[in-house]
């Protein structure tokens, strides 16, 4: 029998290796390495991203999508702030703030936005991975735009 001690030691257990694996994202992005950022979602993966379509489906097209993002950029930061999760056995939720920027191809720098971003993530196979992202901007509805001038 599992106790309530035990169990709250796993989900810190597994909240730090979350972490570890958005630090991963964090890591890859600014490396602009493909590969590694593949071994960090699931196979069916679906992406809620800022770019149409509504929806990215599959691990090619959440690839697909970083990879117009590297060709964008010469350089990449990404930054997160104020991630908090909630971690189950098999599955956790989180999110935060997050903002893509860099050096575009011409050497003119940008400051990019900060967007909302929320995570699914399952335990498959004793890792943790991202089955679910969502990225958006508060929508100004009176002129139906993205609000794209705020901080957190």
């Amino acid at each position: 029998m599992t106790t309530a001690n035990e169990f709250g030691a796993q989900a810190d257990r597994d909240e730090v290796e979350i972490r570890g694996q958005i630090g991963k994202v964090v890591e890859a992005l600014r490396a602009k390495d493909i590969e590694a950022l593949r071994q960090l979602y699931t196979t069916d993966v679906v992406s809620f991203d800022v770019e149409p379509p509504l929806q990215h489906v599959g691990i090619a097209a959440k690839l697909e999508n970083w990879a117009r993002v590297f060709l964008f950029f010469e350089t990449v930061t990404y930054e997160i702030r104020d991630l908090t999760f909630t971690v189950g056995d098999e599955v956790a939720y989180g999110h935060g703030f997050a903002r893509l920027r860099g050096t575009l191809p011409s050497g003119t720098r940008t400051n990019g936005m900060w967007v909302r971003v929320t995570y699914g993530m399952r335990k498959i196979d004793g890792a943790w991975l991202i089955a679910h992202d969502q990225v958006s901007v508060p929508l100004d509805v009176s002129s139906g735009k993205g609000v794209v001038d705020l901080d957190p």
